[in-house]
């Protein structure tokens, strides 16, 4: 049967997958909520969530760096990937190996269409809907929670040596958008570097949110940054829900109100 990915590229697969490798922390963590479990053979250093994972998981490298002999041992029916997280190299490396698909995440509805997509080619297309209906549910309920916030001008830090942000085409820029924060770097692409003494040379933030991941930020970062941007509110936020693009969307939600509220 052939199935598509998110770079519309094709593969075929006999029959449904039931040894499965996953390169990226939040598709593994989605895998497990679609109830597969026991079907994951082996997954990144990353893939923290649930937390027993990685006892039970063969570690196969990280996300930019793979070890292909053990993926071999591991005689999987299908990898799983990101075009983002994974280099291109990689991604030739598996198919060699086995059928790989490669997720493309920029929007919510990116999320929805590959939680669909593993619904159908995993075979378990019940919970994937179920899924996608508390995802929708979640969105209504922000959307009304959000509609009348001020509009408030941000920018979020994913590195630092060098200073890195977040600017446009990107999954955090686009969940920024839908929390009514509007990013100073949108201007830019991707995760531009910056030089942090010109933090409020265009545009002075009102907030400077500093992820959790991939750098992990921490307090004393916050009086180093502020030092440049005395005018702004800066906060630690935890990247996992500014960036996981699959079942954690389930708990981001609530995580944005709670971050509103505090602010």
């Amino acid at each position: 049967m052939q199935f598509k990915d998110q770079i519309n590229r094709v593969f075929e697969l006999n029959k449904t997958p039931k040894r499965i490798i996953s390169l990226v922390p939040s598709q593994t963590e989605l895998l497990v909520d679609l109830g597969l479990e026991e079907y994951i053979v082996g997954i990144t250093k990353f893939c923290v969530h649930p937390i027993n994972l990685k006892k039970n998981k063969t570690i196969i490298g990280g996300t930019k760096n793979i070890r292909t002999d053990k993926i071999k041992e591991l005689n999987p029916d299908i990898i799983l990937c990101n075009k983002e997280e994974n280099t291109k190299e990689i991604v030739e490396a598996c198919e060699k190996i086995a059928p790989t698909h490669v997720s493309d995440i920029s929007t919510l509805d990116d999320s929805k269409e590959l939680i669909k997509q593993y619904g159908e080619i995993l075979s378990c297309k019940a919970q994937a809907k179920n899924i996608i209906k508390k995802l929708d549910d979640e969105i209504v309920s922000f959307k009304e929670f959000i509609k009348n916030s001020e509009e408030k001008k941000v920018a979020y830090f994913i590195w630092k040596n060098p200073w890195m942000v977040a600017g446009n085409n990107t999954f955090i820029n686009h969940l920024l958008k839908i929390n009514n924060l509007k990013n100073i770097f949108s201007n830019k692409e991707r995760y531009p570097e910056i030089e942090l003494q010109n933090i409020t040379k265009n545009e002075n933030p009102d907030l400077i949110l500093l992820s959790s991941e991939p750098f992990p930020f921490k307090k004393e970062h916050i009086n180093e940054i502020a030092t440049y941007a005395s005018q702004s509110k800066i906060i630690l936020v935890d990247g996992e829900m500014f960036s996981w693009y699959g079942s954690r969307l389930l708990r981001a939600f609530d995580y944005f109100k709670k971050l509103h509220n505090s602010i």
